[in-house]
């Protein structure tokens, strides 16, 4: 695998190193010598799988507060997504910064999400399928989540949304909650 840190301090886009043969190909997706050599938190407590039916969809912007923190590693294993990430640790020089990733089911990347990061995102074409591997339990108690237009992070999605849940609609905006909780 071929690990890149992006502006925003412990998330990275993982890229892989494929060897190939004349039936296809073969490539680690996962391992947690690499991961820890990189600094980064090799635990899976939860693998989910999403999939959504129409381009447009948005899911998130979602995080964990302590003690149920979560990172995340997606991959978008059909279609394509704008994967987006927020930091939401509050003494972080890039709290409040985000950065967005194309994740394709040709281009093979994932991005790895540290602990108090918001994730989000948008699929770019119908039948989009999204692998999450969690390192913590969903715990609906500390269960946070950022408004997707948010002024404040200013994030430009692709596409406008066709589809959205009701409690993702309904994050409030960052001038009305206590930031970094």
């Amino acid at each position: 695998m071929k690990f890149t840190e992006t502006k925003l301090k412990g998330a990275f886009i993982i890229d892989l190193e494929q060897r190939p043969d004349d039936r296809g190909f073969f490539a680690r997706t996962f391992c947690m010598e690499e991961f820890q050599e990189h600094g980064l938190k090799p635990t899976v407590a939860q693998c989910n799988l999403s999939f959504n039916y129409k381009k447009g969809t948005l899911r998130g912007m979602h995080y964990q507060i302590a003690p149920a923190t979560e990172t995340k590693l997606i991959r978008c294993t059909q279609g394509a997504i704008y994967d987006v990430i927020v930091d939401m640790r509050p003494n972080s020089p890039t709290y409040l910064l985000h950065i967005g990733v194309e994740l394709t089911a040709e281009n093979r990347r994932a991005l790895y999400v540290p602990e108090m990061f918001a994730h989000g995102y948008q699929t770019l074409t119908d039948a989009a399928e999204v692998t999450y591997q969690v390192g913590e339990f969903y715990t609906p108690g500390y269960e946070r989540g950022l408004h997707y237009d948010d002024p404040v992070l200013g994030i430009e999605w692709p596409l406008p949304v066709s589809e959205i849940s009701v409690k993702d609609a309904a994050w409030p905006l960052l001038q009305s909650i206590p930031l970094g909780v």
